[in-house]
């Protein structure tokens, strides 16, 4: 299969047809720019086909056994698996991920499944005791009905299955709407798969298009109950703000300003391998990489050290060599982004004690220190391979570094006292935080989400069912009420 022939379409109501739009979204590698795909774009008038099509499979679906969803999960995962070495390659040409990064999306994206296809069992009813004589209180979870799903493009097949394959297995329809960049990726493949695994038909619907076409469609659809996006934290605003005003539930996975601590007792060498790999994993595209690395002053200069000599070892170049550990960003906006952003905190200050160049969109690794504290770099998500070393001295004024931001993902913190570590965890205002780890983790079956700017609600295990199902109170009363009136 040429995924980007064959799935570079709108996939609607079970059809892969064109869009009516009047221009094309071009779909490049962004190592060596070659065009892999042109898509015309979606509009309004298919979007309200994709979403009529997925409400009208729905309730078909919600009524089937959970047992039979489950069955299709679990062929998704097997078609995944079939097709896990061209996924791979994929992945490294339209995103320009290294191979380790595109098979380490692939792998995770597998775990995702394998929980999904447990989800499909998971809602349970309950009986809840009433003061009232007679009266019987019934608890159950139903699917919310349709769920539109918005991508991002630097896990597009992982995050995107994250929401697709629980909200399905809970009994919903979905409407996928891929980023731009990442149009095959993350949004033809996933439909791909499910095709392949016997979903039917209408169920699972993609719209390659953009907001210049559609403006707020997406969001404002009557159709569906819950969005759930990932993406920066200035579009999360804006979609948070159209779904309320529509009282629709939004879950917002947004961006972040991790800090990753090295207290004092740290083992130096292992902190300085979790540093690297949560700050330079797909060019720091991530968006629980560690912006902020902090650094207990009377460890330092060891950290620096080892540090630096780890960083400047990684080979930045082509994805497809094996060698190759810091691939392209994805663009070239991204890219003069990075590069205006370490111009800011130089001119403020800082010190470059690595300064990588830029060659199209290859963005090679940057170490910055010495940042004025009122820097606004500081409190920035940096979406590229620029590492802050911020010293501190003692744990009172680490905590209140790693606070020091709107924003609220993650982070993680080394020490040789583990329980040091977590009584740290627990005073960071963060959603997810990391005890001798990398700041960069997921696990499907633990709650993910941030707080503050980081987003709203959580995603994977249980949380995905509170994300994608409703719960409905149903009372049978047994013998005769008594009225008041």
């Amino acid at each position: 299969m040429s995924f980007f022939t064959d799935l570079a379409h709108q996939y609607i109501d079970g059809e892969w047809r064109s869009g009516n739009g009047s221009w094309d979204i071009i779909d490049f590698n962004p190592y060596n720019g070659e065009k892999l795909a042109a898509i015309t774009v979606a509009t309004r008038y298919e979007v309200d086909e994709a979403y009529r099509a997925a409400e009208r499979a729905q309730q078909a679906w919600a009524a089937e056994s959970p047992f039979t969803r489950r069955d299709v999960i679990e062929r998704a995962l097997k078609v995944t698996e079939e097709y896990e070495d061209d996924i791979v390659e994929a992945i490294v040409d339209e995103l320009g991920g290294t191979r380790l990064k595109a098979s380490l999306e692939v792998h995770l994206a597998k775990e995702f499944l394998r929980e999904a296809v447990q989800l499909a069992l998971r809602p349970e009813g309950r009986i809840v005791p009433s003061p009232t004589p007679g009266r019987e209180n019934r608890l159950v979870r139903l699917p919310v009905g349709v769920v539109g799903v918005v991508g991002p493009f630097n896990f597009p097949f992982l995050i995107t299955l994250k929401s697709v394959a629980p909200a399905l297995a809970l009994g919903n329809g979905v409407v996928v709407k891929p980023n731009q960049n990442t149009p095959v990726v993350g949004g033809g493949l996933v439909a791909r798969v499910f095709e392949a695994a016997g979903l039917p038909k209408g169920l699972l619907n993609v719209v390659v298009t953009d907001i210049a076409e559609i403006g707020d469609a997406l969001l404002e659809h009557p159709v569906p109950k819950v969005i759930s996006f990932s993406g920066s934290d200035r579009v999360g605003r804006h979609v948070a703000a159209v779904t309320a005003s529509h009282f629709k539930r939004s879950v917002l996975q947004l961006g972040g300003n991790s800090a990753l601590v090295v207290l004092d007792d740290a083992d130096v060498d292992y902190a300085v391998d979790a540093a690297v790999f949560s700050r330079f994993v797909n060019q720091g595209q991530v968006c629980m990489a560690a912006n902020r690395i902090l650094v207990d002053r009377s460890v330092e200069a060891e950290f620096t050290e080892k540090f630096l000599a780890k960083v400047r070892a990684l080979k930045t170049g082509d994805p497809r060599e094996p060698g190759t550990q810091i691939g392209p960003v994805i663009n070239a906006s991204q890219a003069e982004a990075i590069a205006a952003t370490v111009d800011l905190a130089l001119a403020e200050g800082a010190t470059a004690l690595l300064h990588g160049r830029t060659v199209g969109n290859l963005v090679e690794p940057t170490v910055l220190t010495g940042l004025p504290v009122d820097s606004p770099v500081l409190r920035q998500e940096i979406f590229g391979p620029v590492a802050l070393l911020i010293p501190f001295d003692g744990e009172e004024h680490a905590v209140r570094l790693a606070n020091d931001t709107l924003y609220g993902l993650g982070g993680a913190v080394h020490t040789a006292d583990v329980e040091r570590g977590v009584r740290f965890a627990r005073r960071v205002e963060t959603g997810m935080f990391h005890v001798n780890d990398a700041t960069v983790q997921d696990d499907p079956s633990v709650a993910f989400g941030g707080e503050r700017n980081s987003g709203l609600g959580r995603l994977n295990g249980d949380s995905a069912v509170d994300a994608f199902t409703t719960q409905k109170w149903i009372s049978v009363q047994h013998g005769r009420a008594g009225f008041p009136l």
